[in-house]
Parts: structure tokens; C-alpha cells; sequence
């Protein structure tokens, strides 16, 4: 190869390599977008006591005995299972899964409670005012600290807690029909 020739290959090779170093790049993080699930992320909180919680009520949120209480950390190991749902009224998905958490609340030995994450308080009084409160108790965290410390990535997430405090499952995204035989399992997993 002549000087002129190899010269012309290098500013080849120099206009090609960024293109070609982008197009790798772009195919591994597009086989990646695609690996997996990301309700399936694990957490580090599964098998140890819930987080410390105290968290006061929604004010004005009215249950059929009463008022609904705010959600501490100690009512969540009074025996049974109970289920941790992380919601907000500006949240979709939350909409989307509302109806399956009021059908879990109507079971026998299920008790449904909820953190309100970052919602204005008139808003979520709304919000189960229109479609039904399946909780039993609903603790507001304005600031999203304790969601935090609960090591929650988005709305709506839902954690399985058993009779003795502990997370025992970590589902991550709405519940949905399809996910639903699998979340029971859990739950039936939380009693034993």
C-alpha cells in the first residue's frame, strides 16, 4: 500500500470506530432494556423486620368503623398477613390495580394497608372516595422518607409482611390479573 492509500484507510477507520463503538454500545443497552423482568428486582429488605414507620393518617379519611388510623411499624406484627401498598392518587398503575387490592382486602385473613406517597391529601381523599378504600390503615409520607427506607423505586409497589413484621415478598409495579396467582402464592407463603 502506497502512503496516500494507508492514509486514507486511517481516516476511514477514525471516521468509522465512533459509529461503530455506537452502534455496539446502543445493541447491548437495547438487549439489556429488554433483559428480564423489573417487577423481579430483589431486595435486600425480603426476610428482615419492615423499616421503622410511624406515619400519621390521612386526616379526614372515613372507614366503615370510624376514621382510618395512620400506620406504624408495630401494627404491622400483630399476626396475620398483611399487605403494604405504596400509592398515590396521581399514579395510574394505582388506579389500574385499585380493584384487585379491594378484592384482597375482602379476604379472610388478608389486611391491606397503605403508605400515600408525595399526594396532596385532598387528592387522595378523592381518589378513594371514587373508587373504595380496601385499606385499614393509611399512612401519609409527604417528604417520601419512609418510602425511602422501604426501599421503594416508584408507584405503585406492594410488600407482603408476615404475622411476625417481617417483608417476606417485594412486588414491584401494579398488580394485574396475570401477576395475581403468583402474588396469592405469596401471601399463602406468609402464613406458613
Amino acid at each position: 500500500m502506497s502512503a496516500p492509500d494507508t492514509a486514507l484507510v486511517r481516516r476511514r477507520i477514525l471516521f468509522l470506530a465512533p459509529a461503530a463503538i455506537f452502534l455496539a454500545l446502543a445493541g447491548l443497552f437495547l438487549v439489556r432494556l429488554f433483559a428480564g423482568d423489573a417487577s423481579r428486582v430483589p431486595s435486600a429488605l425480603i426476610g428482615r423486620p419492615v423499616p421503622a414507620l410511624d406515619l400519621p393518617a390521612l386526616e379526614g379519611l372515613r372507614g366503615p368503623s370510624g376514621a382510618v388510623p395512620g400506620l406504624r411499624a408495630a401494627d404491622l406484627a400483630g399476626g396475620g398477613v398483611t399487605l403494604v401498598n405504596v400509592w398515590a392518587s396521581w399514579c395510574a398503575p394505582c388506579r389500574l390495580e385499585h380493584p384487585l387490592l379491594i378484592a384482597l382486602s375482602r379476604e379472610p385473613g388478608v389486611r391491606v394497608v397503605g403508605i400515600n406517597y408525595k399526594d396532596d391529601p385532598e387528592n387522595a381523599r378523592r381518589f378513594l372516595g371514587a373508587l373504595g378504600n380496601p385499606f385499614a390503615a393509611v399512612g401519609v409520607d409527604p417528604n417520601g422518607r419512609s418510602a425511602i427506607e422501604w426501599g421503594v423505586y416508584g408507584v405503585p409497589e406492594t410488600f407482603v409482611v408476615d404475622g411476625q413484621g417481617r417483608i417476606r415478598h417485594k412486588h414491584i409495579g401494579p398488580l394485574t390479573p396475570e401477576t395475581m396467582a403468583g402474588f396469592r402464592e405469596q401471601i399463602a407463603r406468609a402464613r406458613d
